[in-house]
């Protein structure tokens, strides 16, 4: 048989944790390409010259994950530090813990509820004409009424998407729960936690194996495949079809960066909903390693904005529009016969980093079966995609 040569477009968690799997199951060679100067895609680390915190230079990443295999995957390439992300957001009416939970709402309210009393309170805010709702704001208003959608959903939804809450899908705010307890976790995965020594590590060992190949600073080109055996591309969809249909609609997101002295925001995370200020959230990135000590911090005020062609894409959209869009998309690469899309921007999916992770996982091997018995291997299964 001969040797398989594999191109990976994307050095980011699907592309790296793929490559290290198709390294150890493949006799070949695995030649990883991305356009930026790094590996880790938008999960970038850095220590700070200035400061030397390491710095979650595309935003916060906080790892957590449910799936054993997962998480027991992940350390073997660092060592994880213990922190739980606890978001607060900053009102007109105060400063509160998200997601909402019981202390939330006792303090929003100005109340002393006990569990079930507030699990009450809240269904008797809940607009009850709602049987079925069709979109984001109508999730809110049946579950937690007009007070909570306005004060921490509705202002911080429209800068994040830029366009009203009534055009997204009531989906994305399944995501989000109400705890009718204490819990300010904002994640109720069993483990979390952030590497010490930052993602970009993780990245580099897992793409430091004999049979891989990086290249940085390298566009994909279509006429790289007649090269290799196989494609696997992780990034845009629409870009891999040279947008022929056009463009699928993505938010991205920039900060601006201050240095202060001391401790500037108590916490990692602080969202600001209203519509009074412009930005969405401040991150201050020692909070993310409470292990460590600095004596200056760095703060990230972010913004959202739509994403241009110059931009790096960051969440899918989903409007109607782009659902039509993909599909017609989809209907391209389920002719694919030695491509194979993966990863949250191939796939056009809101995806963390475990269930990215966990994709790669599930899908190396079948990839591996398919190369080595020669049989075409499609698109990641594309069931849930539009």
């Amino acid at each position: 048989m001969s040797k398989s040569r594999i191109l990976i477009v994307g050095a980011g968690f699907s592309g790296a944790v793929l490559a290290r799997e198709l390294s150890e199951k493949l006799d070949g060679t695995i030649v990883v390409i991305d356009s930026r100067s790094h590996v880790a895609g938008n999960c970038y680390t850095e220590r700070d010259a200035r400061t030397g915190i390491m710095v979650h230079r595309y935003g916060a990443h906080i790892f957590h994950t449910s799936r054993e295999d997962v998480w027991q995957y992940v350390r073997r390439f660092s060592d994880f530090g213990p922190f739980v992300n606890r978001v607060k957001a900053s009102t007109s009416r105060g400063i509160f813990g998200l997601p909402i939970n019981l202390l939330t709402i006792n303090s929003f309210f100005g109340k002393r509820f006990t569990p079930s009393e507030a699990r009450d309170f809240i269904a008797t805010l809940g607009d009850p004409t709602i049987t079925e709702p069709k979109n984001f704001e109508e999730q809110a208003l049946k579950f937690v009424g007009r007070d909570l959608y306005e004060a921490f959903f509705e202002g911080y939804t429209k800068k994040q998407w830029g366009c009203d809450p009534r055009e997204l899908s009531a989906s994305i705010l399944k995501r989000l729960p109400i705890r009718f307890n204490y819990d300010d976790s904002y994640f109720n995965d069993r483990y979390q936690g952030i590497p010490v020594d930052g993602y970009t590590a993780i990245i580099e060992r897992l793409l430091k194996a004999e049979q891989i190949e990086v290249k940085l600073n390298t566009l994909w080109e279509p006429g790289m495949a007649k090269d290799y055996t196989h494609v696997i591309f992780t990034g845009p969809i629409d870009q891999f079809y040279g947008h022929c249909f056009g463009r699928l609609g993505y938010r991205t997101v920039y900060w601006d960066t201050a240095y202060e002295r001391g401790d500037f925001q108590g916490t990692a995370v602080m969202n600001y909903p209203g519509l009074e200020v412009p930005f969405t959230r401040i991150l201050e990135h020692k909070h993310f390693a409470p292990w460590e000590e600095h004596k200056e911090t760095v703060v990230f005020t972010e913004f959202s904005k739509e994403t241009s062609p110059e931009d790096v894409p960051f969440y899918p959209k989903h409007l109607a529009p782009d659902k039509a869009l993909l599909a017609k998309y989809l209907e391209l690469a389920k002719k694919e016969t030695r491509t194979s899309f993966l990863g949250r921007l191939a796939t056009y999916r809101y995806l963390d980093m475990h269930q990215i992770i966990g994709e790669a996982l599930d899908f190396a091997p079948k990839l591996a079966e398919a190369i080595q018995h020669n049989r075409p291997r499609p698109i990641l299964p594309v069931a849930d995609l539009v």
